[in-house]
């Protein structure tokens, strides 16, 4: 061993990055010396910020193809990797050994790990593994004001499925038919404490219930800014998470499309709950061929849209939360009228009312693409439209958007539709529908829509730790 490690090559290795072998930024070096002799194994570049940035730019060029290549012809590439390693075992090895400490036969059962770790196989007695799901612990699921039942039903839903308890936290503004479906579920014979609910503030509640160290995973919908606060308090714990955040969905129209269907379901995927939906349309792109027929077509059944309270029979479209939440979609209106957008219809506060929370479903077009209703999630009755040369314009706009939770193309072309599905940023793609959320699909979203998944089979992942176990020698 010693002789061995006497008479090795030093080495002399660079940053690997873009398929080169390159040299860092700044040229500095760093030493890497054996710990059993302390002799020099050899040097390499003592890598900077600049270095890391180029190698992240790297993997992201190299995503789209590598990403859309066949699963079989990626595995090609591995298998090759593989040999070549496995061919260079006994040098790794020895390189393994000098750098780290490690006795060589240790350090090329490393290197075998890193290949492939099968199952023990002891002689005339085999062994088997299986996985095991055990329940998380206590859970807690913090719903938001705008569909507060169903959203707090994805919650308590899977986490006593899974074998969990749960807190509930409603939000503040609308606390009670929460609490009476919780009574519900408790007067129906929940065993006592397995499901509860707690009203009030969020930064009294909310933050008591994130940050208590009983509490194991945290299930919320609800803003962006919160859900990264979550994650950031959570995150010291470790608790388990899912953030379904806020979205900005993109719905294509192509010249293919049914566009009178097309434009009815516009019309409810926008204005459906006065548009206070994460899941609504908030971005329009038309194809040009078509776009004076479709805009003309939704202008109608906009106009159609009957304001008033939610307790009368015709009402349509009802008062936006609170006064506040009217005066951002105001403003992200007036904002994209002083950048040149033109008022379709709609775009004024509607008066007559108790409260002033009411406004006009409004449509705008010929909006710039930085607008403030463009760029922010836009949560009220406003829609802007635009016009786009082609598919791959279309989902090149769609995908400029922080977020990525829902997104519909109108199409009967069968190769529109696959691309829009593989290559727009979002949790869902709706072709030719729109908002089934089906409970045998996941949902969730993707960039600043959040982390995780609810619904389907996979909500009940997130209730779950997965636990390995091993049998060996055992009949």
């Amino acid at each position: 061993m010693s002789n061995a490690t006497a008479t090795a090559t030093k080495m002399d290795l660079k940053l690997f990055i873009n398929g080169e072998s390159v040299d860092s930024a700044s040229g500095a070096r760093k030493e890497v010396r054996d710990p059993a002799t302390g002799e020099l194994v050899g040097t390499v570049c003592k890598g900077g910020a600049e270095d890391a940035r180029k190698a992240v730019d790297a993997a992201e060029a190299a995503f789209p193809a590598w990403s859309e290549m066949a699963a079989d012809e990626r595995a090609v590439f591995l298998h090759q990797g593989h040999d070549l390693v496995h061919e260079k075992i006994d040098e790794l090895a020895l390189l393994l050994s000098r750098e780290q400490g490690k006795p060589v036969s240790e350090a090329k059962t490393e290197i075998e790990h890193f290949l492939h770790v099968p199952l023990p196989n002891f002689p005339s007695k085999g062994a088997y593994g299986l996985v095991l799901k055990r329940p998380i612990g206590v859970c807690v699921g913090i719903s938001p004001w705008n569909f507060p039942i169903t959203l707090t039903g994805t919650k308590i839903g899977p986490a006593l499925a899974g074998g969990n308890t749960i807190v509930v936290k409603p939000a503040d503004s609308t606390p009670m038919t929460a609490t009476r479906v919780v009574e519900l579920l408790n007067q129906a014979g929940l065993p006592k404490g397995v499901c509860n609910i707690v009203t009030g503030p969020g930064s009294v509640v909310g933050e008591e219930l994130i940050s208590n160290p009983k509490v194991r995973r945290v299930a919320f919908t609800g803003a962006s800014n919160t859900g990264q606060h979550i994650m950031e308090v959570a995150g010291r714990d470790f608790k388990r998470i899912t953030l379904e955040l806020g979205g900005s969905d993109p719905m294509i129209v192509c010249d293919d499309a049914d566009l009178n269907r097309a434009a009815t379901m516009a019309s409810v995927g926008r204005f459906y709950n006065c548009g206070q939906a994460c899941l609504a349309i908030k971005r329009l792109y038309v194809f040009e061929s078509v776009a004076d027929k479709f805009i003309e077509l939704l202008i109608g059944k906009v106009k159609k849209l009957k304001v008033g309270v939610g307790t009368e029979k015709d009402t349509r479209i009802g008062p936006l939360h609170t006064d506040a939440q009217r005066k951002e979609v105001q403003e992200q209106v007036e904002d994209a009228i002083a950048r040149g957008a033109k008022v379709l219809t709609g775009g004024k506060q509607v008066s007559g009312f108790k409260t002033t929370h009411f406004y006009e479903p409004t449509l705008l077009e010929n909006v710039p693409h930085d607008a403030r209703v463009v760029q922010e999630e836009c949560f009220g009755p406003a829609l802007p439209i635009f016009r786009v040369k082609d598919i791959d314009h279309a989902i090149q706009l769609a995908n400029s958007s922080i977020y990525g939770l829902g997104s519909s193309i109108w199409t009967s072309d069968l190769v529109k539709a696959n691309k829009a599905a593989h290559r727009i940023q979002a949790g869902v793609t709706w072709i030719n529908s729109l908002h089934y959320g089906y409970d045998e699909l996941p949902f969730g979203g993707v960039k600043q829509s959040g982390i995780g998944r609810e619904h389907g089979p996979e909500a009940l992942e997130y209730y779950f730790e997965p636990k390995s176990v091993v049998f060996a020698g055992v009949m």
